[in-house]
């Protein structure tokens, strides 16, 4: 079979691998229909963050895809069942014609999915990436006795996670959600999805979120980019007793510092959330693939370009640049 291959941190090939075989009791051999590329992938391919077994890995490091079993040794999923694929985020193998998993990281297809209709395959593909942020949304803001106040929520960065979070945000009722990027394109879809735009550094994220918090500081504020310089920020936005929510993977592995003294002083809650693969029976996954199929959340602006498992590289590079309306791009085996 083709797949990718990361031999070394900036270099992303498409190379033969051995056809992987379902030889112990729950494996599955998925084909794969559609994979996505997710800032972590960009995170392992090049900065630095190239897990030890990547190299040795066919389809590494994509977690996000759809596909169909070919292979089965699980009474759970037969032969033809069409599903979402959650490998352990960390060891993906979704860039590849065919991924070899377990029953426990794949969630079957809504019934009556067509396994010819791309778009409709891609749509429900959104639900890996979208239940991750259920999951995380979950840990950042629980329901509690008596229920904190919900005023404002900050959301830093507007990728796909992060548009998934100003939704959901609007879902759990904030009067307010600002939204911070780069991007002027994506900050259009945060506008439409509800949230305040702020296109940083032109714009100053802490006057606009001083202004619309009365100088109190925002409730909940969930940092979904990943950079050091951002989770500073995100603690001096948030209100005392505050939430402050930390999405976006690391920038390095080893120690990074945290401005705990004004956490402290504010009483902050600081909640990391990773491994939503790990999650009993998958529910978050479950429940997001329920609610794009049922309408209930707007994937549309995630259907960025498709491209050929062959031109992966490009892609990821693409990916990497950020160009200006490319929020998720989709790589077709």
């Amino acid at each position: 079979m083709r797949g990718s291959h990361v031999p070394s941190t900036g270099t992303v090939t498409v190379t033969d691998w051995p056809d992987p075989q379902a030889r112990e009791p729950g494996q599955l051999v998925v084909r794969m229909l559609h994979a996505a590329i997710c800032g972590s992938d960009l995170h392992a391919a090049f900065h630095g963050l190239l897990h030890a077994e990547g190299p040795r890995r066919p389809g590494y490091p994509g977690h996000e895809g759809v596909g169909v079993v070919v292979e089965s040794r699980s009474e759970r999923v037969p032969e033809g069942t069409l599903v979402l694929t959650v490998p352990q985020g960390e060891m993906g193998g979704c860039f590849a014609e065919l991924q070899l998993l377990d029953d426990l990281h794949v969630v079957e297809l809504p019934a009556g999915t067509d396994p010819e209709d791309s778009l409709q395959l891609r749509r429900l593909m959104m639900a890996q990436q979208y239940g991750t942020c259920l999951y995380a949304m979950r840990q950042f803001w629980p329901v509690e006795t008596p229920a904190r106040r919900a005023h404002t929520c900050v959301v830093m960065g507007a990728g796909s996670a992060g548009l998934f979070f100003v939704e959901e945000a609007r879902r759990l009722g904030f009067e307010h959600v600002v939204a911070s990027d780069l991007d002027a394109g994506r900050l259009d879809v945060a506008r439409r999805l509800g949230a305040v735009p702020v296109r940083v550094p032109e714009q100053d994220l802490a006057a606009v979120v001083a202004e619309v918090t009365g100088g109190r500081g925002a409730d909940l504020v969930i940092e979904a980019v990943g950079h050091d310089v951002l989770r500073d920020q995100a603690v001096e936005l948030a209100a005392d007793r505050g939430i402050v929510g930390f999405f976006g993977l690391p920038e390095r592995h080893g120690p990074t510092e945290v401005p705990l003294w004004t956490a402290f002083r504010k009483n902050l809650r600081l909640q990391c959330s990773v491994a939503a693969q790990a999650e009993p029976g998958l529910t978050s996954f479950r429940e997001a693939l329920r609610r794009i199929s049922e309408g209930e959340i707007d994937v549309e602006h995630c259907l960025g370009p498709e491209f050929p498992l062959e031109r992966i590289a490009e892609a990821m590079q693409r990916a990497e640049e950020h160009r200006p309306g490319d929020i998720k791009l989709t790589i077709t085996p």
